[in-house]
């Protein structure tokens, strides 16, 4: 797969891709990207790529002719057209389901904002926008690394073990399950607020047990999503078991709300 991303600072995407599963996916070949520096496309001596924006206000607007240059030398190198995505706080939200449906195309080309924002008419060679979140960064660079690893790893060979990537969180709507290494006991350490204490792995994980640590881990993954994002499990893909662990949960979330009332203890407000 092909990704081309746009920047006034490659170096940011540079650095970001020299180590982790993505960059040596490109060591090997299985991923091709390549950082290009947006000044390479203007025309003047100063190599400008902004200006003041018509109408006045602040900051400065990425100028529309650089990016078209761009555009047109990635898409002559490569040899064929490209789906151009612009991280944008006005895009759509990336989500898995969007990494999934991006990890289908061929060629991708991720261009990153700055200032204020692109000359508007850059959006006519744009196929989609992207936003990362509902807050404002200095710029499109990071949300360019975050789609780019997102898309990437669902690429075969890009991760090691394919089922990571299979049983990763969000693949089916659900949180992931607790998980544990060696020691199985360990201590806090004495800066705990509560003084040190023994933590230890859950018994189920040391049973070895294969049909119990398999059911426990669903109840923990769908416990956990219900506790924390409830509003996942309304399109999450579950199994008979875990419609049925999800059912125990709401019942039992239930039936101690309805005991705090009787007792007392609740006065009818959120």
């Amino acid at each position: 797969m092909q990704f081309d991303i746009v920047t006034i600072f490659p170096a940011m995407i540079d650095h970001a891709l020299a180590a982790g599963v993505v960059g040596r996916a490109i060591g090997r070949g299985t991923l091709d990207v390549k950082a290009h520096d947006l000044r390479d496309f203007t025309t003047d001596r100063h190599r400008v790529v902004d200006d003041v924006p018509y109408g006045g206000g602040p900051g400065m607007v990425l100028k529309p002719e650089p990016l078209f240059r761009a555009l047109d030398r990635i898409e002559a190198d490569r040899g064929s057209r490209a789906r151009v995505v612009l991280t944008s706080p006005q895009g759509k939200r990336f989500t898995q389901h969007e990494a999934v449906r991006l990890s289908r195309m061929e060629h991708i080309v991720l261009l990153c904002g700055r200032y204020e924002g692109i000359d508007e008419r850059v959006r006519a060679r744009v196929a989609e926008e992207l936003s990362i979140g509902d807050y404002v960064l200095s710029g499109g660079e990071l949300p360019a690394l975050v789609v780019l690893d997102a898309v990437a790893r669902l690429l075969p060979g890009v991760v090691g073990d394919d089922r990571s990537v299979a049983e990763g969180s969000f693949s089916r709507g659900l949180l992931d399950f607790p998980q544990y290494t060696r020691p199985a006991e360990v201590t806090t350490g004495r800066s705990s607020a509560s003084g040190e204490r023994a933590l230890k792995v859950p018994d189920v994980l040391l049973s070895g047990h294969h049909g119990d640590i398999r059911r426990w881990r669903k109840r923990e993954a769908v416990s956990r999503t219900l506790e924390r994002r409830p509003d996942l499990l309304a399109g999450a893909d579950l199994d008979e078991e875990e419609q049925e662990i999800l059912r125990e949960l709401q019942n039992r979330r239930t039936a101690e709300l309805q005991n705090v009332k009787s007792s007392g203890g609740w006065d009818g407000r959120d």
